[in-house]
């Protein structure tokens, strides 16, 4: 009977990441613990520098380490935020007076700064979207136990929520999406399109991403029972620190 052929030992480098993943995964390397530099590695297990950077490299593509211009490598753990996407979305959710973050959190604490809001002509897209060439435009920034996760941009056709709560700071109980049904047009479908791609400079400085970190970037368009188009929400989410769960029937 032929034998199986036994399968090539992995590199080096892969063998020196595995180790250090597992230091993390098991709690033994905590979130902001640095880890063994290049020259600890070298001197550890015989190898050559660029073997020591391969191995730290594989960490840092993975996005469980970062690395510090001048100071060293450093475990960038993060227990992901899980982003149920119809059951953040649920109008009971915002008629209770919760916010959607309620949900995506879970008690973890959450802060959102860099509010921005600012009636503005709609980008092309928008303004097809919403049936509207004026829009008032809410620009935030969350951050999740202290560290930024998104960035979103939500637009609103501007007759609509002209002199109401969506155009300050404070919404109040259940958001925006609750003043929308004060005003007689509350969500009641959304459309969302995900896709991933590469984060531009400022989305890298906001989010604080490491090198190489992709973006979850997310479209989304609220819509009320009688079909009438009233948010086009942009968000851009930073993709080690989320899990994003669908349910649907077959």
């Amino acid at each position: 009977m032929q034998q199986s052929p036994v399968p090539p030992e992995p590199p080096i480098y892969r063998r020196i990441a595995d180790g250090l993943r597992e230091a993390i995964l098991s709690g033994d390397l905590q979130d902001g613990d640095r880890l063994p530099g290049e020259n600890a590695l070298m001197v550890q297990y015989g190898i050559a520098r660029a073997t020591a950077r391969q191995a730290l490299s594989v960490l840092i593509n993975e996005g469980l380490a970062v690395p510090k211009r001048g100071s060293g490598v450093y475990v960038r753990q993060f227990r992901p935020i899980r982003r149920h996407g119809s059951r953040r979305l649920s109008r009971e959710q915002w008629e209770r007076g919760q916010a959607i973050w309620d949900s995506d959190t879970r008690g973890r604490p959450y802060t959102v700064d860099d509010v921005n809001i600012d009636r503005e002509t709609a980008e092309e897209f928008v303004a097809r979207a919403l049936n509207s060439t004026e829009v008032w435009v809410r620009r935030r920034r969350y951050s999740v136990d202290g560290r930024p996760v998104q960035l979103a941009v939500s637009h609103f056709p501007a007759d609509l929520v002209e002199d109401t709560p969506i155009t300050q700071e404070n919404t109040g109980p259940g958001g925006v999406y609750a003043r929308l049904g004060d005003l007689g047009h509350a969500p009641a479908h959304f459309t969302e399109e995900v896709r991933a791609r590469m984060p531009h400079p400022h989305e890298t400085v906001q989010l604080d991403l490491p090198a190489g970190t992709p973006v979850i970037a997310i479209a989304r368009v609220a819509y009320t029972a009688a079909g009438v188009p009233v948010e086009v929400n942009e968000m851009v989410l930073d993709s080690a620190s989320y899990v994003l769960q669908y349910d649907f029937d077959s």
